[in-house]
C-alpha cells in the first residue's frame, strides 16, 4: 500500500496536481463517488473496484495537496470512531449522538 501510495503522489506531481487548488480536487472527489453510486445501482463489480480505486487516488491527491497523507486522515479518522457507540438500522450504523 505504501508503495501504491507513492506512485500515486509522485504521478500527482509530475502532473502539477499536488499544487492545484484542492476545491477542484473535491470536485473529482465527488465525480468519481458518483461512479461508485452509479456501480452499485447497475451491479457492475468491474465498474465498482474501479470506482473505489478511484475515490482513493483522489482522495491520497486531496491530501496531499494540504500538506497531508492518506495514513494521518485514516487515523483522526478511526481515532474518531474507535469508540462510538451506536446501533444499526435498516442496515447502517447510526451513533448514539444522531438516536
Amino acid at each position: 500500500m505504501d508503495e501504491l501510495i507513492q506512485l500515486i503522489e509522485e504521478w500527482s506531481q509530475n502532473k502539477g496536481l499536488d499544487k492545484a487548488e484542492s476545491s477542484k480536487q473535491f470536485l473529482k472527489v465527488a465525480e468519481e463517488v458518483g461512479e461508485v453510486a452509479s456501480a452499485l445501482a447497475r451491479g457492475d463489480e468491474h465498474m465498482l473496484r474501479d470506482g473505489i480505486g478511484d475515490v482513493v487516488v483522489t482522495l491520497i491527491i486531496l491530501a496531499q495537496q494540504n500538506d497531508m497523507d492518506l495514513y494521518e486522515c485514516l487515523q483522526a479518522a478511526y481515532d474518531e470512531i474507535k469508540g462510538r457507540k451506536g446501533k444499526m438500522i435498516d442496515g447502517v450504523f447510526v451513533k448514539a449522538a444522531d438516536l
